[in-house]
């Protein structure tokens, strides 16, 4: 088996030189930052699996990749890049890699949370531009916490903030149950949270999964937190509620369009503090991403 690292930028080169271990399957590490569809089929020919960090793999693209037999996807949002159903059917599987950042994403969620009750952001744009703005926050000790899905990172968030004194409750699409952590059907936990924090996989059935009804039951005052996907959010609806004072503040790591457009809404909002989809970017959490992707290259 031959493979080909697709996209290996931000320092993912140095890493998978780092992890790498003799006896792992040869791969040809390619540092092109942007690769534009049509460049696919030669780019992945004579390869058998590949890495892909942020490249869209259209399904049409690649019935012209007919060698490839694999993609591991470096990451759990593969939906975002590619269609894994429609792949499978040109003999191509996708696999993803599950739990490899789950601290770094927790511990960055459990960050934007309290820098959006401590209103820290505009704080420090304030005074960045010579004015010296001063915020009231909010105090999150024995506030109530909503997980809305509850998989490894929402653990990880359920266990930083039940340490920190908070109410933890948690909504999931299947049941569950985790020590410190109080179980409730969704209606309640839109109306009970003061911060939601959102943990769902982007799918058909979670893709605008907190439209405008949802987030109206959400209580008046809450903040919203998102470093899951910004489709899962009704960006519109979030919006309105934010202009509007139903939503407090939104702190959020994942958008609609990535990279955020200049000049977008959202940069003009003070209730909004924003982060350049990095939750997951840590040293120890790249190591074992591509570690964890070697492995699978090694049991093709």
């Amino acid at each position: 088996m031959k493979g080909l690292f697709l996209d290996a930028v931000d320092d993912l080169a140095g890493v998978f030189h780092r992890v790498s271990r003799r006896g792992d399957p040869p791969m040809t590490v390619n540092e092109q930052g942007e690769i534009r569809p049509e460049e696919l089929p030669g780019l992945l020919a004579g390869y058998d699996f590949c890495f892909d960090d942020h490249t869209q793999m259209p399904t049409e693209v690649m019935r012209a990749c007919t060698g490839l037999k694999h993609i591991i996807f470096l990451g759990t949002g593969a939906r975002s890049y590619m269609n894994p159903e429609e792949l499978a059917a040109l003999g191509i599987t996708v696999h993803i890699i599950k739990g490899y950042g789950d601290t770094a994403v927790a511990e960055h969620s459990i960050a934007l949370m309290w820098a959006a009750a401590r209103g820290l952001a505009r704080m420090d744009g304030g005074m960045r531009a010579g004015n010296w703005i001063r915020t009231e926050g909010m105090e999150l000790t024995g506030k109530t916490l909503g997980l809305l899905g509850f998989g490894g990172i929402a653990a990880e968030v359920a266990r930083i903030a039940a340490g920190s004194g908070m109410r933890v409750l948690a909504w999931n699409r299947t049941p569950k149950t985790a020590p410190g952590v109080t179980f409730v059907d969704l209606d309640t936990l839109l109306a009970e949270s003061q911060m939601l924090s959102v943990h769902l996989l982007l799918n058909d059935e979670t893709r605008g999964f907190l439209s405008a009804e949802r987030l109206a039951k959400l209580r008046r005052g809450a903040i919203l937190v998102n470093t899951a996907r910004g489709a899962i959010v009704d960006e519109a609806a979030m919006i309105a509620a934010l202009e509007s004072g139903h939503l407090r503040h939104a702190a959020l790591d994942v958008f609609g369009v990535e990279p955020l457009p200049a000049g977008h809404v959202l940069t003009t909002l003070p209730n909004v503090t924003l982060s350049a989809h990095s939750a997951f970017r840590t040293p120890e959490a790249s190591d074992k991403l591509i570690r964890m992707a070697l492995d699978i290259a090694c049991g093709l």
